[in-house]
């Protein structure tokens, strides 16, 4: 399975096509192919997979320009809102307050699963602790546990690390893991999932936590315990199909309907079976098997 970089641009655009010689009998408006422009924003976690997808549809509709730009769901629905992009990118379902926002202007956005991701919990490789239950979790950021010799490592501070809250990783982090209880204060925020990748990797106290398709060589994902401790799961495509990793979520992609004869064709690329494949290649789970 293909494992992207960590050190990943936040901004990808490609334009793909070119122009055949002119012949004189040409009129002026033919000497220009139409492009089909998307703007695709939003979640960093979504962000490798919507580059690979804009990336290879392109290869095979040349009059079709994509632009992925990161940030995080928050930005990617405001966004939306604003007209900005044609297609939010979000690690979490759409908030009540955008709810709200859309139906100030009578537009009820699409929701569209494009695939499945397992949100793994990462450390310094350098880190002997292999197994956290979710309370562990829970408290090393809410703060309550703050050295490792309390979850069994070597005596050493512990250097939590978080995505802003305009992230929907943040936001499902806080639900699913923290049950909904608050950050820490030191608990650090981190611009986007590549500058956590890079901290945990260079940072021997530190923990974080990433989409699949973010883990590299330089990071250690450790297995999570949603039962207290009697049976552990690592994050992966398989455990993550299987059920036994506790901490998987889908993706969305959302858009609004008035664009939907822009974006459904790229949509459609993405939900066939070739799409899916990329899907797999990223490092993320499929939407079937």
């Amino acid at each position: 399975m293909k494992k992207i970089s960590y050190l990943i641009a936040t901004l990808f655009l490609v334009s793909c096509g070119g122009s055949s010689e002119q012949t004189k009998n040409e009129t002026p408006a033919a000497e220009t192919s139409a492009k089909t422009t998307i703007t695709i924003k939003g979640s960093d976690t979504v962000l490798p997979l919507s580059q690979k997808q804009a990336e290879e549809y392109m290869k095979s509709h040349t009059d079709a320009s994509i632009t992925v730009v990161g940030g995080g769901s928050g930005v990617g629905m405001t966004a939306l809102v604003e007209n900005s992009t044609d297609i939010a990118m979000s690690s979490r379902q759409m908030k009540m307050e955008e709810k709200i926002e859309f139906k100030k202007k009578s537009v009820e956005p699409k929701e569209i699963i494009i695939a499945y991701d397992a949100l793994a919990i990462i450390v310094n490789p350098k880190n002997k602790v292999e197994n956290l239950k979710r309370e562990q979790l829970e408290k090393i950021f809410t703060g309550a546990i703050t050295n490792w010799k309390e979850v069994g490592g070597r005596d050493l501070k512990i250097v939590a690390l978080s995505r802003e809250t305009s992230s929907g990783t943040y936001e499902f982090f806080k639900e699913h893991v923290m049950d909904k209880k608050n950050y820490a204060s030191t608990v650090l925020a981190m611009p986007a999932t590549g500058a956590i990748v890079e901290t945990v990797a260079r940072t021997e106290g530190a923990i974080g936590y990433v989409g699949l398709a973010y883990i590299s060589k330089d990071v250690k994902p450790v297995s999570v315990s949603y039962d207290e401790g009697k049976t552990f799961a690592a994050p992966s495509v398989a455990s993550a199909q299987n059920g036994t990793y506790p901490v998987a979520r889908p993706l969305y992609y959302y858009y609004v309907p008035e664009k939907e004869t822009l974006v459904k064709p790229f949509v459609d690329y993405l939900l066939s079976e070739e799409g899916q494949k990329n899907v797999e290649e990223v490092g993320y789970v499929p939407l079937t098997k």
